[in-house]
């Protein structure tokens, strides 16, 4: 390996890692509602409560992880009401996951490079996440129920051949029906899809509302042609994928080569692993159904530059009784 070889790869790996924060505080003797609860104690699903919880990523100037925040410095306004946060984690535990792989015949020129990329996000993944794998072409198909297994996922992968027409929306839908049942509170979707989708029975607006009403995150990775420039339905396909992982905290990626491909998936496992839990009950009124639009803030201590914040983008309120 050459001396510039050796530097970029130094590089990368400082940009991966997290930027940790002095832990100067003890955290014995801290209440599940104080700041450090376990997300294990949350309920998969909160039936007759109010309680929203909002997973929330913080990014340095350099686009770096930043850990070790408490929960003062951090705000949450519920339509620009600032909310009491009474729920605070900054633990790495694991999800269950749903893997929504695309397998139409647009995909055969890329599919081997596709599952050599995933593999990593699942090497890099926390070892107790458990998977799904939906593929999908004009059909969609669940080929793999949840499983910690990153062998059964690959090889479940690899005896599909690419064909077909593309139910994305379809698909989707079915993975955010899905991944309801698995055992872990925290919830993400990842969708590995090169295009528009062209063969779906929901429509992109039936998948949109399902999408603001699930508490799940949603990662996407668009391939579309990799070192190709994208068409204008390639384009399109690229607006959808940006919207619905931006209702939800997460993030599309659209990678121009195999290296950067593997870079962004392994890129998406570390951030699910480095992420906030904040909860708030909302105390300003509302009606049951109503889009309610939520925004955090940081407030980093003395010291530290301008950061990022991204979490969800709001909620569907509940009846209180």
């Amino acid at each position: 390996m050459n001396t510039l070889s050796a530097a970029l790869i130094g590089f990368l790996l400082w940009l991966a890692a997290p930027l940790v924060l002095a832990q100067t505080a003890s955290t014995q003797g801290t209440s599940p509602l104080g700041q450090r609860a376990s997300l294990e104690q949350l309920p998969a699903v909160r039936l007759g409560t109010n309680l929203v919880i909002v997973p929330v990523t913080v990014m340095d100037p350099y686009d770096r992880f930043v850990t070790g925040l408490k929960k003062e410095h951090f705000e949450i306004y519920d339509e620009k009401v600032k909310q009491e946060i009474v729920f605070f984690s900054e633990e790495d535990a694991p999800l269950s996951v749903g893997l929504i792989f695309d397998v139409s015949g647009s995909m055969r020129e890329k599919i081997t490079r596709a599952r050599v990329a995933l593999r990593r996000f699942l090497d890099t993944s926390h070892p107790e996440d458990e998977f799904f794998v939906i593929a999908f072409n004009h059909q969609v198909q669940l080929v793999q129920d949840f499983t910690t297994s990153a062998e059964t996922i690959i090889q479940r992968l690899v005896l599909i051949a690419p064909e077909g027409r593309t139910a994305l929306y379809d698909a989707v839908y079915l993975g955010l029906e899905k991944v309801r049942q698995g055992k872990h509170a925290r919830k993400a979707l990842l969708i590995i899809s090169d295009g528009q989708d062209n063969s779906s029975r929901y429509t992109y607006g039936q998948l949109r509302e399902l999408v603001k009403e699930s508490d799940v995150q949603i990662y996407a990775i668009g391939i579309f042609g990799l070192n190709e420039r994208a068409t204008s339905n390639e384009a399109l396909g690229r607006s959808i994928l940006e919207e619905i992982t931006s209702l939800t905290g997460g993030r599309a990626f659209f990678p121009d080569t195999p290296v950067e491909l593997d870079d962004v998936l392994t890129r998406i496992a570390l951030e699910l692993r480095h992420q906030y839990s904040l909860g708030f009950y909302p105390t300003n009124a509302s009606r049951e159904g109503e889009w309610r639009r939520i925004r955090v803030r940081v407030n980093p201590p003395r010291g530290l530059p301008r950061l990022t914040v991204r979490a969800r983008e709001g909620y569907y309120a509940i009846s209180l009784q």
